[in-house]
C-alpha cells in the first residue's frame, strides 16, 4: 500500500541534492550504567540488530526513483519496505580512546555530510564507542521529508524510558510513530475526499489573502524596518552558494540559568536565544569584517502540530524575526528582538489554524522556487539564517540502564543558508547544535564559543551573579 505525502513533506524531496542533502539528526550521549559489562557496547549493538520488525516511519520508502520522482510526479508517495537491510542502516563505529568532544565532532561532521541513499528507507542509526569517561553517542540521521523537529523529539521520547532499570527495550525502528495500521491501510485520499478538503478551505480564502497580501506589501514597501519581512534580508557570507561538507558544534547550558536571564529581561526564553544568536553573529561576522550594516533576519519555524498528533511528518510553519545585528548595545538589541517576534507572533495568530498549512505553502513557495531553480545563493536571501527552538523531554531518560546526557540537534543547510542553530531542552538543560557548511563559513565552530560569551555579557549587563562551575 502506498501513502501520498502532504506537499511540505515532499517540498524536501525537491530541494534535496547532493551538496543540499535535506536530512536532520540528533547525537545523543550516554553514560554507562555503574555496573555495566566490558560487553555492554556489543551486547547493545547485537540487542538492535536482533529481529524487532519495522514501523513507520523507518519502513518507508520512495515509491518510485529518485529521479522518477522529481521530474514526473508533482506530489510523491511512500510505499511500505518489507525486505529492509537492517546491516545498511545500523552502523557500529568508535573513536580512538580516549575520544573527546572534539573527535565526536569531527565524526559526526562526516557522517551528516554524506547523503541519504533514496532507494533505501531514508534513515540511519551509528552507536559510537570510545568516548572518554565510559560515555558512549547515538547518531541518527532521518530525511526532513519524513520527521520534523517535534515529531523527532516524541520519537525519542517514546523510545527511551524514565526507569534506569527498564532492560530490553525496543529499537528506535520498532517503535516509530505508532502509525504502524494507519499507515498499511492509507493509499492517499479519494477524489471525494479532495474535494471535501477543497471545500472546507474556501471559507478561509479571504482570510489566507490578507494575511499573504499584507506579508508582500510590506516586504515591497519595506513599511515596518524593524520587523523582519521576507527577501529584506542583506546579503552576507552566510548567503552563499554551500558545499558538501559540514562542521558541526555544540553549546549546552543550564535551562534555569536561561529562564532566570528571560525573567530579568522581561523577555521570553526564546528571545533570550535569539539575542545570544544575534550577539556571536555581529561578532564573528565583525571579525571577518563582514557586518552588513542592515540587520540580519532569521527564519522561525513555528510547531503547529496538535497536542495529541503522534505523527512524526512536517507540521510547521515560518515567522520572520528581526536580529537588529545592526545595534551594538546587547540590551537594546534584546528588546528589540522581543518587539520583532511579538509583532511577527500576533499576526500569525491571527490565522484560522486550519489554513496554516495552505499560508505556509505559499508564504514559502518563493524561497522553495529559489532553490529548485537554481538561485539560491545568487539572489537576496528570505532571511539570512534558520534558528529553531524545539522542546524535548522534561526528564532524565535511559536507554537499557545507559542514562542520556545530552542531546544535540543537527539540521540541513541549502543555498543560501549556509549556517543553522538549534536548541532542544533536555531535563534542565539548554542544548544547542550548531550546523554549518565547512567550506563557506572559515571557524565556524567560533560562532558557537562567542554565544556563551554573549550570555555571560548579557549576565553581567543585568547584575546576575556567575553560575558555579
Amino acid at each position: 500500500m502506498t501513502r501520498k505525502m502532504n506537499p511540505l513533506d515532499a517540498s524536501w524531496l525537491f530541494v534535496d541534492s547532493q551538496r543540499t542533502p535535506m536530512h536532520v539528526g540528533v547525537l545523543a550521549i550516554f553514560s554507562l550504567p555503574a555496573d555495566a559489562s566490558p560487553d555492554f557496547i556489543k551486547n547493545l549493538f547485537l540487542h538492535l540488530r536482533s529481529p524487532a520488525g519495522f514501523v513507520a516511519p523507518f519502513n518507508l520508502r520512495l515509491k518510485a526513483p529518485r529521479i522518477k520522482v522529481l521530474n514526473s510526479r508533482l506530489i510523491p508517495s511512500w510505499e511500505e519496505d518489507t525486505n529492509i537491510d537492517l546491516d545498511y542502516h545500523l552502523r557500529h563505529s568508535a573513536l580512538p580512546q580516549p575520544g573527546g568532544e572534539r573527535e565526536l565532532g569531527v565524526l559526526v561532521s562526516r557522517l551528516h555530510s554524506h547523503p541519504l541513499d533514496f532507494a533505501r528507507p531514508l534513515w540511519e542509526c551509528h552507536i559510537i564507542e570510545g568516548l572518554a569517561n565510559d560515555r558512549f553517542a547515538l547518531y541518527m540521521k532521518m530525511h526532513h521529508s519524513l520527521v520534523d523537529g517535534v515529531g523527532g523529539m516524541r520519537m525519542v521520547s517514546r523510545l527511551l524510558s524514565p526507569d534506569d532499570t527498564a532492560m530490553n527495550l525496543p529499537p528506535p525502528w520498532a517503535v516509530g510513530t505508532g502509525e504502524k495500521r494507519r499507515v498499511a491501510r492509507e493509499a492517499g485520499p479519494s477524489w471525494q475526499q479532495l474535494a471535501e478538503q477543497t471545500k472546507a478551505q474556501t471559507r478561509y480564502v479571504p482570510s489566507l489573502a490578507r494575511a499573504i497580501s499584507t506579508t508582500w506589501k510590506e516586504a515591497v514597501q519595506h513599511t515596518h524596518p524593524e520587523l523582519g519581512s521576507p527577501f529584506r534580508a542583506p546579503r552576507s557570507i552566510l548567503n552563499g552558494k554551500v558545499s558538501a561538507q559540514r562542521r558541526f558544534a555544540t553549546q549546552h547550558y543550564d535551562l534555569t540559568r536561561m529562564r532566570v536571564l528571560a525573567k530579568r529581561a522581561k523577555v521570553t526564553l526564546n528571545d533570550v536565544f535569539l539575542g545570544l544568536c544575534a550577539a556571536a553573529l555581529r561578532r564573528y561576522l565583525e571579525e571577518l569584517d563582514a557586518l552588513p550594516e542592515e540587520p540580519l533576519t532569521a527564519g522561525l519555524p513555528v510547531s503547529v502540530r496538535a497536542a495529541g498528533d503522534g505523527g512524526s511528518g512536517n507540521a510547521i510553519s515560518f515567522i520572520i524575526a528581526n536580529l537588529h545585528t545592526h545595534i551594538a548595545d546587547p540590551l537594546e538589541r534584546l528588546s528589540l528582538i522581543r518587539d520583532s517576534t511579538q509583532k511577527a507572533k500576533a499576526k500569525f495568530q491571527t490565522l484560522p489554524k486550519e489554513a496554516i498549512t495552505a499560508y505556509t505553502s505559499l508564504f514559502m513557495a518563493p524561497f522553495m522556487l529559489q532553490l529548485m531553480t537554481g538561485l539560491g545563493g545568487l539572489m537576496r536571501p528570505m532571511f539570512n539564517i534558520t534558528i529553531s527552538n524545539v522542546p524535548g523531554p522534561d526528564q532524565i531518560l535511559y536507554f537499557n540502564g545507559a542514562r542520556m546526557d545530552q542531546m544535540y540537534p543537527l539540521s540541513l543547510l541549502s543555498h543560501g543558508q549556509a549556517v543553522n542553530i538549534t536548541v532542544v531542552s533536555y531535563a534542565g538543560q539548554f542544548n544547542v547544535g550548531y550546523t554549518g557548511c565547512r567550506d563557506t563559513l572559515p571557524h565556524m565552530q567560533r560562532i558557537s564559543v562567542y554565544t556563551g560569551e554573549a550570555l555571560l555579557e548579557l549576565e553581567a549587563l543585568l547584575g546576575i551573579e556567575p553560575a558555579k562551575a
